[in-house]
């Protein structure tokens, strides 16, 4: 009998020796991210701005986070996303468009010249888009996007772009709506290509996400109602046009941002400028193993005046291979 007992409490303390570890983890709130400054300061700003009674206490109506998305919450390398999926879109829609064949830079993608297509330059990338973004109606856009990205893999990873979420980021994203925060996101990106994933990768709503706009037009046609995508830019939200975004979307000043390059600096910066506590970081990428490490001369998310922003203004930089344990969701912890 007493063997049988301690048999059992010695089957119970395995049990929990095992469990334990899981059950810390579960309680972690940011298990991805290693205990470094990054993590102290998001901790420490959190529980200062939710803490009633506090000095720096925020009501919950005036918790706003805002994120940029590429680089930020997702990866950007070797191109933006969404010029991948614009670049695919050249060539399902070519048939369509024979003159296409000789129109530059429509002829440089379909016959594979990187060359004359970088020569485009934005002027050439913003033809793309337009032509690729419009046409049709919101509904028929977001549909088209989200084919794409059920089917579309990174030439890297192999894995879906949806995949290519930062873990880290993801449990941030959930560590403040935790505690009271509304989470945005405000990217140069394509609102409605943003809205085709958004929520069911990141978990934010539609009405949640901003991004740069075409012009549209209420169309009814035989009773057929719909919001038809002209080719004509509406706003470009990168830049100085995220701030004028949010004050324009959002209605309220943001506490806490994070973004990843020069172009969130005007919505660091337009964050740190009110009252009170307030939270600015930068995703720095470091890792060149799990990732991709580039700054201050990449062409694709350049990380340079935002850099020494950062310093200057004492604001959390994230050192990717340094603070993070997982990058993406699909690697091993």
């Amino acid at each position: 009998m007493r063997q049988s007992l301690a048999s059992r409490n010695l089957r119970w303390l395995f049990t929990l020796l095992l469990i334990l570890p899981l059950l810390v983890q579960a309680q972690e709130p940011l298990p991805s991210w290693k205990d470094g400054p990054s993590r102290q300061a998001i901790e420490a700003f959190v529980s200062a701005v939710t803490k009633e009674g506090g000095k720096d206490y925020v009501p919950p109506a005036e918790r706003i986070a805002v994120f940029d998305n590429d680089g930020t919450l997702w990866s950007e390398q070797p191109m933006y996303f969404e010029v991948l999926f614009a670049l695919d879109e050249v060539k399902r829609l070519a048939p369509q468009h024979p003159e296409w064949k000789e129109q530059q830079p429509f002829k440089a993608v379909l016959e594979g010249d990187q060359k004359a297509l970088a020569e485009s330059g934005t002027e050439g990338l913003m033809k793309i888009i337009g032509a690729t973004h419009s046409g049709m109606s919101t509904e028929q856009f977001i549909e088209q996007s989200q084919g794409w990205l059920a089917k579309a893999v990174h030439p890297r990873s192999k894995k879906p772009y949806t995949e290519m979420v930062y873990q880290p980021m993801l449990e941030l994203l959930a560590y403040l709506r935790a505690n009271g925060f509304r989470t945005y996101i405000v990217s140069g990106g394509e609102v409605a290509f943003m809205r085709a994933f958004a929520e069911e990768v990141y978990g934010i709503p539609p009405e949640q996400v901003i991004g740069t706009t075409f012009e549209s037009q209420f169309q009814d046609k035989d009773g057929q109602l719909s919001i038809q995508r002209l080719p004509k830019l509406a706003h470009n939200d990168d830049g100085p046009g995220k701030p004028v975004s949010i004050d324009t979307i959002i209605g309220r000043r943001p506490i806490f941002a994070f973004g990843n390059s020069d172009g969130d600096l005007q919505m660091l910066q337009w964050t740190m400028a009110g009252n009170g506590k307030r939270f600015a970081g930068l995703v720095h990428h470091t890792d060149a193993t799990r990732e991709w490490a580039y700054d201050r001369e990449s062409k694709i998310g350049r990380l340079d005046k935002a850099l020494d922003a950062a310093k200057a203004g004492n604001w959390t930089v994230v050192d990717m291979a340094g603070e993070w344990s997982r990058v993406y969701p699909f690697e091993n912890n």
